[in-house]
């Protein structure tokens, strides 16, 4: 692995800083968050750093966690001790300033009731989401394609670069997509084993940790589809409460999400039912077992990924540049679906990823059945991994992913 490359969301936790007690990031194991909070000048100038991985530290959480709050901090992996954040409560309401702490961990705090509520009120939270496409090839100076698109849509200009297969495989965890080719799939596997062994036993008990494991990797295969628990659960051979649990599980770690419905039109035949998608492209990969994207080979799990790919790079857009941005998916019964909607200000934008540098008019049919039905639709995009962008009809274009992301 490379040194660190600067992540988008920085000055955005800067600003956060200055207006509440309490800053909290959370993300994916391995996403980046003590490598961002140990290097970014704009967030540690008068911070003590201290991390509940280290074994002393844990315990002085546990033991006498006032010591850990005399000064302003940054307190790392703190889903380890819940117990802190009540004395941090207390701390902060007894010394209301903003900027006095920043928590960071790899558990959802926002899913975690007692958490939650112990901090409401006094916390901003902020989810550091895989590395987009920008961070990766260094290129963020400008202000993303989608950005602009969403307020003012019209063609980018000039060619873009495909996405590759491997940058699907790869996905935008830092250690796996600034490393050599090579080395990614032992570092998956040493994820995952890691993640089994440690991240799930700290934030629950689970008593059967291979049909936990099991349950991941039916899921990675079914990244991009509509959730139906029973199916999943008839699969894994669980019942319905384990299935469940399991899935909160693999949610409150970042590892899936529950890509809610768009229902905003006029169609009687929506489908309510959450869509799940993996948050990083190049775990589902690993776990699905997809060591190639060829195509033909299985065009139905390629598809899948390089949805995965687009949906994780919108939703840290997003997180950054539009934060009050809302992200679904369409789908009416038996007949169309988009794969992505984005919602701000009243703006809404639907997506339809192809994996594939060519389309035809079959391609465009759930894009045109969601202008149809959607009057306030702002432009409907046919993302593919071609070079050039297309104008189609007055609110229809069809867009190289590339640009897309750029």
């Amino acid at each position: 692995m490379t040194g660190y490359v600067p992540r988008e969301i920085a000055p955005r936790l800067a600003r956060a800083r200055r207006q509440l007690p309490v800053v909290v990031l959370s993300g994916l194991r391995q996403s980046g968050k003590s490598t961002l909070l140990q290097n970014e000048a704009v967030l540690i100038r008068g911070y003590a750093y201290r991390t509940l991985d280290d074994f002393a530290t844990l315990a002085a959480a546990r033991s006498n966690p006032e010591s850990l709050l005399a000064e302003p901090a940054i307190l790392d992996e703190v889903q380890r001790c819940p117990e802190l954040l009540v004395a941090l409560k207390k701390n902060v309401d007894e010394h209301r300033r903003p900027g006095r702490f920043i928590l960071s961990g790899s558990a959802n705090l926002a899913l975690l009731g007692h958490v939650s509520e112990t901090l409401a009120g006094r916390a901003a939270y902020f989810t550091l989401h895989p590395m987009t496409q920008r961070e990766i090839r260094g290129e963020t100076g400008d202000r993303p394609f989608l950005a602009d698109f969403l307020a003012s849509p019209e063609a980018p200009h000039g060619r873009a670069r495909s996405v590759t297969d491997g940058e699907v495989l790869t996905g935008g965890l830092p250690p796996a997509a600034l490393s050599p080719a090579g080395e990614v799939a032992e570092w998956f596997r040493g994820y995952v084993q890691t993640y089994v062994e440690r991240d799930v036993r700290q934030l629950s008990q689970v008593g059967d940790l291979v049909a936990f494991r099991n349950l991941a990797q039916l899921a990675a295969l079914r990244t991009g589809q509509m959730l139906v628990m029973s199916s999943l659960g008839r699969d894994a051979r669980l019942n319905a409460a384990t299935v469940s649990r399991y899935l909160g599980l693999l949610e409150a770690s970042f590892l899936v999400r529950r890509l809610p419905a768009f229902r905003r039109n006029r169609s009687s035949r929506l489908v309510k039912s959450p869509k799940l998608h993996f948050t990083d492209s190049g775990l589902a990969a690993h776990l699905a077992g997809a060591t190639a994207l060829d195509p033909g080979r299985d065009d139905l799990l390629r598809g899948a990924l390089f949805e995965a790919y687009v949906a994780q790079n919108v939703a840290a857009l997003l997180e950054v540049h539009l934060p009050d941005a809302q992200l679904s998916y369409w789908h009416e019964h038996g007949r169309h679906e988009v794969d992505l909607v984005v919602e701000h200000n009243r703006e809404v934008v639907a997506i339809e990823v192809k994996a594939a540098t060519r389309w035809n008019e079959k391609d465009l049919s759930g894009l045109r059945a969601f202008l149809d039905r959607t009057p306030d639709c702002r432009a409907a995009v046919l993302a593919y991994n071609g070079n050039e962008a297309v104008k189609l009809d007055e609110r229809l274009w069809a867009i190289p992913m590339g640009h897309l992301l750029a």
